[in-house]
């Protein structure tokens, strides 16, 4: 076979020089059309939002609606630009996410722990149900003036709110979580010769993982909820402070603005709590 021969057979093997750079730059295609598709999904998903604030923007413009009591979204924007060079906006946004996770940290603490024992323990569950039954069903904002008489109007009243309200989404969530978990993975945990404390840290708290997290997300909005409510009354910095106070001098774009401000900070907390939930569950196989 001459060597001209032997050149033809390698090209056809190896294809043609099109076909060779098809090759290479197939990952690269893969990789480009998973990005367009990433932010055509983004774009999507945020179209509904995006049109929510263009109607904002030009329905009072148009007069369908009093501009004195809903003003154009580029207004608030403006109202919140102002508050931001006066330094205003962040003492408050500084106070408000304090007391938040402060409460938040302090009802993680304390009830994730709890909600375990008493999942796990059934009897201790039974004793306790009435007890949390009455509680959880108590509304904490019809408990605000009970926490004020006690606490006074500083700082301790609000992270108590706070700590109250996380409480109870934390807990019922936990002692479901831990009830949940597959009798038979218990069972094979103590046949392969478990201890109860390898079959805790091994078993029950993996399983009860993705409910617990479903508490505590709800939770984080339960704080804000209430924190919100806390700082119109008796307070002197927060957003809840920022909006009431913003009525009451009919400063309604800054009203809007503080409001737009407790949205986005519940969306960046759900937003970390979501990263965090990825981070300790990669075990988790992911949702079709």
């Amino acid at each position: 076979m001459s060597n001209l021969e032997i050149l033809t057979l390698l090209e056809l093997a190896e294809g043609s020089p099109k076909d060779r750079a098809r090759q290479r730059a197939g990952p690269l295609s893969a990789a480009t059309g998973s990005l367009v598709k990433g932010f055509g999904a983004i774009g999507l998903r945020s179209l509904l939002v995006l049109l929510f604030f263009a109607t904002w923007e030009i329905v009072p413009r148009l007069g369908l609606v009093d501009v004195t009591f809903l003003p154009p979204f580029s207004e608030v924007i403006a109202a919140g630009w102002q508050l931001a060079q006066t330094g205003e906006l962040y003492d408050d946004v500084a106070a408000s996410m304090l007391r938040a996770l402060s409460g938040f940290l302090i009802a993680v603490v304390l009830v994730v722990p709890l909600g375990l024992v008493t999942g796990w323990y059934a009897r201790l569950g039974d004793f306790l149900n009435q007890i949390i039954e009455i509680a959880r069903n108590t509304a904490p904002l019809a408990l605000l003036p009970v926490f004020i008489l006690l606490l006074g109007i500083g700082e301790l009243s609000k992270v108590t709110m706070v700590v109250y309200s996380c409480a109870w989404p934390l807990l019922l969530n936990t002692i479901a979580a831990v009830r949940q978990v597959d009798p038979l993975l218990i069972k094979s945990a103590r046949t392969m010769g478990a201890t109860p404390s390898q079959l805790f840290r091994k078993v029950i708290l993996p399983a009860s993982l993705p409910t617990i997290f479903v508490g505590i997300r709800l939770a984080s909005a339960s704080a804000m909820l209430v924190l919100v409510a806390s700082e119109m009354v008796g307070a002197k910095s927060g957003l809840g402070y920022l909006i009431i106070n913003s009525q009451y001098s009919f400063l309604i774009p800054q009203m809007y603005f503080g409001i737009l401000g407790i949205t986005v900070i519940g969306l960046v907390f759900n937003a970390i709590l979501e990263a965090l939930e990825r981070r300790l569950m990669r075990w988790k196989a992911p949702a079709a």
